[in-house]
């Protein structure tokens, strides 16, 4: 009875192992049917499928194209010429001031006005010694003149005719003195106003009332003539590009743009930046409250230099990656090809390829940001023609076909 029992105990544990593992088999192969059948699936379908576009695209093409060649730089608007006037009365009191920084004025204007009583004082005794003077040289003329009248009668001396001769000599040198110095004295008296050397505009005024000034003190600066011009800082190598006459658009930080000319460039270059200055009018800037243009500010300028011809394409067309412009290139297949180019001027919408394209490359329009070398694109539009260029762009665009001929 024992004996008979002992192998069904051992036999009892196994069936279990037995049960799982016929289990996991079961799930294995059937896993392995299903990514089969799928794989099987997957294969036959690709014969059948068709790619789907990537993007919805309209194709350009370049344009022949002038664009105005222009020279940017950088500089400062400062006054023309700036007057420094000065007290030209010595140790006298400024008695009121007439004008204050930023009023435009005129030549002659009255400025500021010096205490002028001690003045008037020393007028008054020069007129005084000036009628004395008078009164003695015409006491010393009568005397020469009864000396001429007996000179050759001997009823005096020829040295007292002398005498009376060089007496009435002195007597006119003496007059002579005394109006000087009464003229030297009115110039004191005219000098206690001061007065506009020239029309524009106060920029400082470094007088005060009652303050006592020396002669050459400085009072005023003066703006000569409301004229202003910018400063261009160009450098060695561009600076034989540039004449006098040259048109040129400065731009202000506010944004404003006036249109000046080139008067003059510098004779000299700076050695240690190695550039010289360009001096340019802005005739339509004036130095006064509230204006764009203001002498010591820094201002942006380009100098127009003509014009050449160039590719042109829209700015939408390029695309900017890791630092290069790139634009997609539309081959028969509809496939995109990246093309790098070489960016130039840029004129409204329009902006000028230098290299990496021929005039007769289909280009993306726009989305190119989205595509990559090799996507499927589905065309539209291709025949709409480019974009026409603003009316206030400054290039003439002629058509691709009257270039390539």
């Amino acid at each position: 009875m024992n004996l008979k029992s002992r192998p069904f105990m051992r036999t009892l544990p196994a069936k279990p192992l037995t049960i799982g593992l016929i289990a996991a088999s079961v799930i294995t192969l059937t896993a392995l049917g299903l990514f089969v059948g799928r794989s099987h699936a997957a294969d036959a379908a690709k014969p059948g499928a068709t790619a789907k576009p990537a993007l919805t695209v309209s194709l350009i093409q370049a344009k022949d194209s002038i664009l105005g060649i222009k020279l940017s730089a950088n500089g400062s608007v400062a006054a023309w010429q700036e007057a420094s006037i000065g007290a030209e009365a010595n140790g006298l009191r400024v008695a009121e001031l007439h004008a204050n920084i930023g009023d435009s004025v005129k030549r002659g204007q009255l400025l500021a006005s010096f205490a002028a009583e001690s003045v008037q004082a020393d007028v008054a005794l020069a007129r005084a010694a000036v009628a004395e003077a008078q009164a003695n040289a015409a006491e010393a003329a009568a005397n020469a003149d009864r000396a001429r009248a007996v000179q050759g009668s001997g009823a005096i001396s020829a040295q007292q005719v002398n005498q009376y001769l060089t007496q009435e000599q002195t007597g006119k040198a003496r007059v002579a003195s005394a109006q000087a110095q009464l003229d030297a004295q009115l110039l004191r008296l005219k000098n206690t106003q001061l007065l506009a050397p020239d029309s524009g505009v106060i920029s400082a005024r470094m007088a005060t009332v009652g303050s006592v000034v020396g002669a050459g003190t400085e009072m005023f600066k003066l703006i000569r003539q409301n004229r202003l011009e910018w400063r261009g800082e160009v450098t060695s190598a561009e600076l034989s590009r540039i004449t006098p006459g040259t048109a040129v658009l400065v731009t202000a930080p506010s944004g404003a743009q006036v249109q000046g000319k080139v008067r003059t460039l510098a004779p000299t270059v700076d050695a240690a930046t190695r550039t010289g200055l360009v001096y340019v009018d802005l005739p339509g800037a004036a130095p006064s409250v509230g204006a764009s243009f203001k002498p010591g500010m820094y201002a942006r300028g380009e100098f127009e230099l003509g014009s050449s011809g160039a590719l042109t394409v829209p700015q939408t067309a390029v695309v900017v990656r890791d630092g290069f412009s790139y634009v997609s290139r539309v081959g028969a297949d509809n496939r995109v090809s990246q093309l790098k180019v070489q960016t130039g001027r840029v004129v409204g919408d329009q902006i000028e390829i230098k290299t990496g394209i021929k005039l007769e490359d289909k280009l993306v329009a726009s989305g190119g940001g989205f595509l990559s070398d090799g996507d499927l694109v589905k065309v539209v539009d291709a025949a709409k023609p480019l974009t026409a260029t603003p009316k206030s762009a400054t290039a003439q665009v002629r058509p691709a076909s009257a270039a390539s001929k």
